[in-house]
């Protein structure tokens, strides 16, 4: 059973910095692609970032230049840094991964529970 269990998150002040992580457990051989989705409250679930095997990033553009997601393929463990943090980052942030448990199954993707950010101004 894979299981992510993300960590971060809180409340902080516009301009203020938060890093949240994510961490996956159970029987993995692989990790394709590690990413982060938010969830504003009456929004739909857009992505914010992600970073493959071999390190490609992507960011949503509302984000450049202020986050950075990075992983730790040995802790099967994916960062987000948010910097400069705006009141419209604030939603819900959900970790996500692309897993294969095994060399003879097909990539799967697995969801942690999500985590609150909430930037006041």
């Amino acid at each position: 059973q894979v299981q992510l269990v993300e960590s971060g998150g809180g409340l902080v002040q516009s301009g203020g910095s938060l890093g949240l992580s994510c961490a996956a457990s159970g029987s993995i051989v692989s990790i394709q692609v590690m990413g982060w989705y938010r969830q504003a409250p009456g929004a739909q679930r857009e992505l914010v970032a992600t970073i493959t095997s071999n390190g490609a990033t992507y960011y949503v553009d509302s984000v450049k230049d202020r986050f950075t997601i990075s992983r730790d393929n040995a802790k099967k463990t994916v960062y987000l840094r948010m910097n400069s943090l705006k009141p419209e980052d604030t939603a819900v942030y959900y970790c996500y991964q692309l897993i294969r448990r095994t060399w003879q199954t097909s990539l799967e993707a697995y969801w942690g529970r999500g985590t609150q950010v909430t930037v006041s101004s």
